[in-house]
């Protein structure tokens, strides 16, 4: 045997002990004999560089540092999920489904909800080229090198994988592991880490991998995105354990809303036997065809759901309220309690929402309250302990007027909240609109963050976010932390914001209502800023899915002087403030007016093309036909019952041809 063949051979073999061991959990070669062949293959990789595959067994050591993890965007948007409590919130979810499926027979997965840090493996042609955090689901960390040590994650598959495809699922630390690397510190008179979920997220961002390759890592994997020949979720499941992924077998094709509720009562009894934290049951319609005529609301997609476990619950002392002021003045109670641990992380602070919710639960200061995680994210308090509560404790006055500026509070007719007016002289509101601007989802400044904005707000340099591109790197580097190199990348990350798009800048301006869709529809229907900006109620109004509030929102920021002065301001900074040609080439108002319904398999455009074409057009696409629809383009597979309901309604019934014949 040759060398090239040699350590083909030996990689190979490896290969398969690692999927045995860490995937299947049935070691076949104790850890000694493993470790002679991997030493053995090092040595011959290192004798004959020639001979290197990024895919090598030998790689899952680490060693490589990373300095810096660049910023990727996702080819497929990482989507997070809704959450639902109870039988009757899955009961709900289950007729909106079946309303905009029609009268079809659903199947769903059930799918443990594992407590992790999320990634997407990308692979081509079977081999692993990048690995990628969820960060806010349109772009994330790369993170390849580090997930090449976690020996379940294959570098190479096997079997009849497609060509190319993301796979998305959870790094996990097991809860052996989590207890050896916390004695582990202890011995070494250092702090535990505070829990699993928290210290799997961290491994994944230190920049030498060789100490990733030390941590008890494990990676569990769920759905794909991107083209494949698989019909079903149970499919991807059973398909992608065959190529070699570690696909959790806890999981149960249901056909009724009970059948999940029992999997789910199972689950909350069985999971403290797991190995793994979970904190609740991801269910998903299993057909992909349904889902994908199901589509995404502008968060989460409308197949799937997170039924949550109840929250662990701890009573602790409310030492004192206090109040903050949000960018849009909303005022906000928090609760400052005693540091309490919570479902693994020390609890100082929790939101009271609102004056109503203080009322309800007649909070006081110095009351012993019941505190909970909604969501297993933020902490609320849900009760308050009144067999504990001091004599002396009196009912708690809401503030009457803005703890940073003084202004009296208002609290409009239909708003659960007090607001401060001051919109242009509270601090809070000037520096939380700046934070908003430059945050990721809008302008993305890099080398700025919320502390440096307070920073340069507080030395008078800026009062809103087009004084941003004025600064220098003379004013800036004068500035506590603020070193040359670090003033030169602000300057650089504000200038390079001029090429985030028009849509995006509509978002950052960061009108009362208008998130990422709004403005997305906006951009789309206006075209430019002077259009929106001349535009009337009735005129937004008549935009697909724009309300009365958020028109009016619009109209009131664009009335303001000082909001006009500042959007002309960012435009003659260079700001985009229209669709780029790229963006209105191909775009006409042929179906201006139109509602289309599209529903089945096409054969010369895919069904995401298809919407893509109807909006282009100036059309609406909707989810679900009714007597406003216009037309159902209707495709092969589609179910009868909603062929059935246009012919009821005398919705015209085309074909894809027709479709594109019309545009």
């Amino acid at each position: 045997m040759d060398i090239k063949q040699k350590i083909e051979s030996l990689r190979n073999e490896l290969r398969e002990h690692n999927y045995n061991y860490y995937v299947l959990d049935n070691a076949t070669i104790s850890d000694y004999e493993f470790d002679v062949k991997l030493k053995e293959l090092q040595f011959l990789e290192q004798k004959h560089p020639e001979f290197y595959d990024a895919t090598s067994p030998s790689l899952r050591v680490g060693g490589t540092v990373t300095k810096n993890f660049n910023t990727v965007v996702h080819e497929h948007r990482m989507y997070s999920l809704d959450n639902s409590y109870s039988k009757e919130d899955l009961e709900d979810w289950e007729k909106r489904i079946q309303k905009n499926l029609g009268d079809v027979a659903v199947e769903y997965t059930c799918e443990l909800k594992y407590d992790g840090a999320s990634i997407s493996l990308t692979y081509e042609e079977g081999k692993l080229i990048k690995a990628v955090t969820r960060g806010d689901g349109f772009q994330g960390d790369e993170v390849t090198t580090n997930i090449k040590t976690i020996k379940s994650v294959p570098l190479k598959l096997k079997g009849d994988y497609p060509p190319k495809f993301d796979i998305r699922g959870e790094i996990i630390l097991p809860l052996d592991g989590f207890a050896q690397m916390n004695k582990e510190r202890m011995e070494n008179g250092e702090d535990p880490y505070m829990n699993p979920r928290n210290t799997a997220s961290g491994s994944l961002k230190l920049q030498d991998s060789a100490l990733v390759a030390q941590r008890p890592l494990d990676c569990l994997l769920y759905s794909i995105a991107g083209p494949s020949s698989l019909s079903s979720q149970w499919e991807v499941l059973e398909k992608t354990r065959e190529w070699g992924f570690k696909v959790p077998t806890a999981a149960k094709l249901c056909r009724t809303t009970d059948e999940v509720m029992q999997f789910i009562e199972h689950w909350d009894v069985h999971r403290h036997n797991l190995p793994y934290e979970t904190d609740g049951v991801v269910i998903k319609v299993n057909s992909l065809q349904h889902q994908e005529e199901l589509g995404y609301t502008s968060k989460s997609p409308r197949w799937a759901m997170a039924y949550k476990f109840k929250a662990e619950q701890v009573s602790t002392v409310l030492n004192e309220i206090t109040y903050q002021v949000g960018r849009t003045g909303a005022i906000t109670p928090v609760a400052n309690l005693e540091p309490v641990l919570l479902a693994g992380t020390t609890v100082k602070r929790a939101s009271l929402h609102n004056a109503d919710q203080i009322e309800k639960l007649d909070v006081r200061e110095g009351d012993t309250v019941f505190v909970e995680k909604g969501g297993e994210i933020i902490p609320k308090i849900i009760a308050v302990d009144f067999n504990k509560r001091p004599a002396n404790l009196k009912p708690t006055q809401y503030i009457t007027h803005c703890p940073e500026c003084g202004t009296e509070l208002v609290r409009s007719e239909g708003d659960a909240k007090h607001f401060c007016t001051n919109f242009y002289g509270c601090p809070p509101q000037i520096t939380g609109r700046i934070q908003h601007y430059i945050s990721r989802k809008a302008m993305d400044i890099e080398g700025l963050g919320g502390e440096t904005v307070e920073l340069l707000f507080k030395e008078g340099l800026i009062e809103n976010y087009a004084d941003l591109y004025i600064l220098t790197k003379e004013q800036i580097m004068p500035l506590q932390r603020m070193a040359e190199k670090s003033a030169e990348n602000l300057v650089a990350g504000v200038q390079a914001s001029k090429n985030i798009p028009f849509e995006r800048v509509l978002f950052a301006l960061g009108i009362r209502y208008v998130g990422e869709t709004v403005a997305k529809k906006l951009a789309k229907a206006f075209k430019n800023i002077d259009a929106l900006m001349a535009s009337s109620q009735e005129e937004l109004i008549a935009v697909d899915e724009i309300g009365e509030r958020i028109a009016e929102s619009v109209v009131e920021f664009f009335q303001n002087e000082k909001n006009v002065e500042s959007v002309n301001r960012l435009k003659s900074y260079g700001v985009q403030f229209s669709l780029s040609d790229e963006q209105l080439e191909n775009q006409t108002d042929k179906l201006k007016g139109l509602s289309i319904v599209v529903s089945g398999v096409f054969e010369k455009v895919s069904r995401m093309e298809l919407k893509k074409l109807i909006e282009d057009n100036g059309g609406k696409v909707s989810s679900s036909i009714s007597s406003k629809t216009s037309y159902l383009v209707a495709g092969d597979k589609m179910g009868p019952s909603k062929r059935t309901k246009a012919e009821t309604l005398g919705v015209s019934i085309i074909s894809e041809d027709d479709f594109l014949e019309m545009i």
